[in-house]
């Protein structure tokens, strides 16, 4: 990737990237945002990027690898949100692994908690705790599934400031991503994501949360487009079943 390559992608919406260049792109604008980084720190982040394409090779997101929404993830919170914290960065790569593939992680035992203490051997206590927060949690069968996913949302991130910036870049792909979802799907996710916006929005305009009060307006104005996007599916679905 020559400079000219390198300025291009510097500048490029994450998504525009993905439809442009597919993964190969995403790894490359991930390989000039970890650039001016100490080497240990480059190293680990790489480490987490590698992992988590291990894991989650065979996975699919609509007609994408899933790894490009792990990369968009990550990239966001370092390019968009201006963290330089190699934790996060790791931590937002790897925010899907004990959720999706524990057994894999844990030498064939399909348990959380063994998945995180390998993290937290790999990568540090920390980066650990960091994923723990986001993951959701096996949930009851007889309550309803989008509740308790609300619920978990607030209360893992209430103390956990750095785990909401992650979060945070998650809902804004997820968000975004609905325009590129078709069929079904496009329903079930709105209807899981919509009633978190006020949750989330409280979340990141905490004087807690670490996060610069440019980037905290940046990513309220995120949610809220999102929340747009939610309210037009669930509009013009519910619109089409009453016919």
């Amino acid at each position: 990737m020559d400079g000219d390559q390198q300025r291009l992608l510097a500048t490029m919406p994450l998504h525009a990237i993905t439809s442009t260049y597919g993964e190969a792109g995403l790894r490359d604008r991930f390989a000039v945002e970890i650039a001016s980084w100490p080497e240990a720190d480059r190293r680990r982040m790489q480490g987490a990027l590698d992992l988590a394409a291990r894991l989650h090779a065979d996975d699919r997101r609509d007609r994408e690898p899933y790894v490009n929404h792990l990369l968009r993830v990550a990239i966001r919170i370092m390019s968009h949100y201006r963290v330089r914290d190699a934790d996060v960065v790791c931590a937002a790569l790897l925010h899907d692994a004990v959720e999706d593939h524990p057994a894999e992680l844990a030498g064939g035992q399909a348990d959380q908690q063994a998945a995180l203490a390998v993290l937290a051997t790999e990568f540090g206590p920390r980066v650990a705790g960091l994923v723990g927060a986001v993951t959701n949690p096996p949930y009851a069968k007889d309550r309803d599934e989008h509740e308790q996913y609300r619920e978990h949302v607030a209360d893992s991130l209430r103390d956990n400031p750095w785990a909401r910036v992650i979060k945070a870049s998650d809902f804004t792909d997820n968000g975004a991503g609905l325009i590129h979802t078709t069929g079904p799907r496009l329903r079930r996710l709105a209807d899981k994501y919509a009633p978190l916006v006020p949750v989330l929005r409280d979340l990141i305009a905490r004087p807690d949360t670490p996060l610069d009060a440019p980037v905290k307006q940046h990513i309220l104005a995120q949610i809220d487009r999102a929340a747009d996007r939610f309210a037009a599916v669930q509009d013009d679905t519910g619109r089409g079943d009453a016919g």
